[in-house]
């Protein structure tokens, strides 16, 4: 197959120069364009990805700053904001007359609030107020007005608080009483509502927790032996005031500004410590300081060991010189006594003498 492929280029080009100077310019050619072709698609994907990365870090970045600013004010509402309010039942207990079949003492209760250390804020002030569900009877038309009592103690059973407030139903002329069955008669046939008032009474405005003597139980009176009432309930809420007043009565506006202040300072921190850790050349500079710093602790250690070193030498030096001094004044002192004998035998050794005594003090 090659051989007479071979054969019939041959036949239309015998001298190569078609093949010279038309094919292998044009495969060249169309090689180099498919290598531009191929490595600017490369360099395209290359970028794409890159640009996906990038887009997938920041999109990372910016739900997490997100999440951040919510969960901090998430948690300061948390630990800031109190709960708005407790609501706790309230049983009332007499003694019957026997007689007239109607209560001979008035109506009282204990209502236990918590059995924990601690169930209302402190130093945020509260209300406390006794809730009475009053049918509209004739009983109590005529009742008037009575006192509603209530003590606060802690766990110690000692009194913290104690306050009487009057109350009384709401007037209504039997007019206005007469239209309005007339008018909800349907909703009282289908048991949708009921002919009642309830009345609120404010026994504390504002009362302030302590620490030290947390409430635990309250006693609840109503000094009235001729009322009547469905049910009793005793509610604790909070009287919010400065932010606290803001984040309850416009929650929502207090949590957009909130978030945005927290999303400013965590996006001013992230861009900082961005830009510090991006710039590298504060880790180089520490690296040089800390490089000068080894340099010259290693000097002056050199300079120290140097130092001991030719003191040991100097005192060695001495110590030589010394022992040789030493030594000389021992030989010269000797030679003086061998001077001395030969003097004292030979008379003319004089002149002997005194050459040896000067090359003496010449070593010397």
């Amino acid at each position: 197959m090659n051989f007479l492929l071979r054969f019939i280029i041959f036949c239309f080009d015998p001298l190569g120069l078609g093949r010279r100077f038309l094919v292998r310019p044009a495969l060249n050619l169309t090689l180099n364009v498919y290598d531009r072709f191929r490595s600017k698609a490369d360099e395209k994907v290359d970028t794409i990805r890159e640009l996906v990365l990038r887009l997938g870090l920041i999109a990372f970045a910016v739900v997490l700053i997100i999440w951040l600013a919510v969960f901090f004010y998430a948690a300061f509402y948390y630990v800031y904001m109190p709960p708005i309010s407790h609501t706790r039942p309230v049983h009332m207990q007499f003694k019957t007359c026997l007689e007239t079949s109607t209560p001979c003492t008035f109506p009282h209760a204990h209502v236990s609030l918590t059995k924990k250390q601690q169930l209302l804020m402190v130093g945020q002030a509260y209300k406390v107020i006794v809730n009475i569900d009053m049918p509209e009877s004739p009983q109590n038309l005529e009742l008037g007005m009575f006192m509603v009592c209530a003590e606060m103690r802690d766990y110690d059973s000692m009194l913290r608080g104690h306050s009487c407030r009057s109350a009384m139903m709401r007037y209504r002329s039997p007019l206005i009483r007469l239209i309005s069955t007339w008018a909800l008669s349907p909703l009282y046939v289908l048991g949708w509502k009921e002919e009642f008032q309830k009345v609120p009474v404010e026994i504390f405005s504002r009362y302030l927790e302590e620490r030290q003597h947390p409430i635990t139980d309250v006693y609840v009176e109503i000094q009235s032996q001729k009322i009547q009432f469905y049910t009793v309930t005793l509610h604790i809420e909070a009287d919010f005031t400065g932010l606290r007043y803001i984040m309850f009565n416009w929650p929502i506006l207090s949590a957009i500004v909130a978030i945005s202040a927290n999303l400013f300072f965590i996006l001013v921190v992230f861009l900082l410590s961005w830009y510090h850790w991006s710039d590298a050349t504060w880790l180089h500079n520490l690296q040089i300081r800390y490089a000068r710093l080894t340099n010259q602790l290693q000097k002056k250690a050199s300079s120290v060991i140097l130092s001991s070193s030719s003191s040991m030498r100097d005192d060695d030096d001495l110590v030589f010189m010394d022992e040789k001094y030493e030594i000389a004044e021992l030989g010269a002192h000797s030679d003086e006594l061998q001077l001395d004998k030969t003097s004292d035998k030979t008379p003319e050794g004089s002149d002997v003498q005194t050459v040896r005594q000067r090359k003496v003090k010449e070593k010397a």
